[in-house]
């Protein structure tokens, strides 16, 4: 589809992001259509600035597609006037800075609504913009530790353990797009921007959901579960005659649907089983008996068998498996991106689809270089050649 119908165009958002969290938020509005500008450091384009990983390695490409890039030093005094040339006209602003790095800047809220007050600012911390520990360090593993997941991750007794994803930068940049949409559609409203912001711990607690709910509710503090689910048994991943699959079966129909299909309907009289919380009393006995039934059988035979039945279970795919089934072929999810240096590469591709204002098939821009929309962009703000030669010459962009 053509890019002018995407639901963002028309949209700027300056991105002064670095590391994940940041570059996620503004991914989701650049997928969407908005014009981002991502604003680095001037430096040596073959270094590794740290931001993703190497400019041409996989994490930089896919968290970085459909950006323009310039670069800009902020630390020079028209390096800090070329940003608020920029600034004026924008309506988003991401950062994921430490505190005070905004500030010393000068390109912190205030500064900029002082000359744009329809601005959206929107930014990540580790721990939030106040509080006791706000000015500390914060990164995904940090978060996933003291927001509580690495306790509930992994097998009984184990020890914590990290999720296999940077899962509290992921969810506080999806968080904080959502959270700047809203501020988009207030702001149609009162016509005045307004500062954003979420961390990774108040994203990482927020993803805990029912488990944080069992502690905040019923002061029922969770453990490690490893593969079965905390509350519903059966839930889990069990060995077949071939391999291994997920199946979901806990609670009313799923577990009298399964055991019909397994050929063990007296289970559901016996007197351990009879009931969801005997179940769960007994977890570790029944799981035993559903593991040696699943034995019995391969993998494909009990997803084609519980599947017609109706209960959940699936495969336990390595990501390479993942890519090759043909549901997430249909999907389309790994979008194809033509990219100068590395050729037709695949990206993971958004997960929501609107039927009518569906995205492009591919990439629209593909990863940036450093610098590369530099000239292009500062034409736009009126800088003609001669003036852009000068500023580069000097170290400003």
């Amino acid at each position: 589809m053509s890019e002018s119908n995407l639901p963002l165009k028309g949209i700027r958002v300056l991105d002064l992001t670095h590391a994940r969290a940041g570059p996620t938020a503004v991914r989701q509005l650049a997928d969407w259509g908005a014009d981002a500008i991502k604003i680095e450091v001037p430096v040596d384009p073959d270094a590794d600035q740290g931001l993703g990983g190497a400019r041409h390695g996989p994490d930089f490409l896919n968290l970085h597609r459909n950006k323009r890039a310039m670069t800009i030093n902020l630390k020079k005094p028209e390096g800090l006037e070329i940003f608020m040339a920029l600034a004026k006209d924008a309506d988003v602003i991401v950062e994921n800075f430490r505190a005070a790095v905004k500030h010393r800047l000068g390109v912190d809220y205030e500064s900029v609504r002082a000359i744009n007050p329809r601005i959206i600012y929107g930014s990540i911390s580790g721990f939030g913009q106040t509080g006791p520990i706000s000015k500390r360090a914060g990164v995904d593993q940090i978060a996933q530790g003291m927001g509580g997941l690495m306790s509930i991750t992994g097998l009984p007794g184990q020890g914590p353990v990290r999720v296999g994803i940077p899962i509290a930068d992921l969810t506080a940049g999806m968080y904080l797009a959502q959270g700047i949409l809203l501020a988009m559609i207030e702001r149609n409203q009162s016509g005045k921007g307004q500062w954003v912001h979420t961390s990774l711990l108040e994203a990482q607690i927020s993803m805990l959901d029912f488990q944080a709910a069992r502690w905040l509710i019923d002061q029922d503090v969770p453990g490690q579960a490893g593969n079965d689910h905390p509350t519903g048994i059966p839930m889990g991943a069990f060995k077949t005659a071939d391999g291994m699959v997920n199946i979901a079966a806990a609670g009313g129909r799923l577990w009298t649907r399964f055991l019909e299909v397994a050929g063990a309907q007296e289970l559901a009289e016996h007197p351990d089983y009879i009931t969801a919380p005997l179940r769960s009393k007994n977890r570790a006995a029944l799981n035993e008996v559903v593991g040696g039934i699943m034995a019995k059988r391969s993998s494909q035979d009990w997803i084609e068998a519980l599947s017609e039945a109706g209960v959940p279970c699936g495969p336990i795919n390595s990501i390479d498996q993942t890519f090759a089934e043909p549901q997430v072929e249909h999907l389309g999810i790994a979008q194809s991106m033509h990219h100068g240096v590395k050729g037709e590469v695949k990206v993971v591709g958004q997960p929501v689809h609107l039927e009518r204002t569906p995205q492009p098939d591919e990439i629209r821009l593909p990863t940036p270089e450093l610098g590369g929309n530099t000239d292009e962009v500062l034409a736009e703000l009126g800088y003609d050649q001669a003036r852009i030669d000068d500023l580069r010459a000097r170290g400003v962009v």
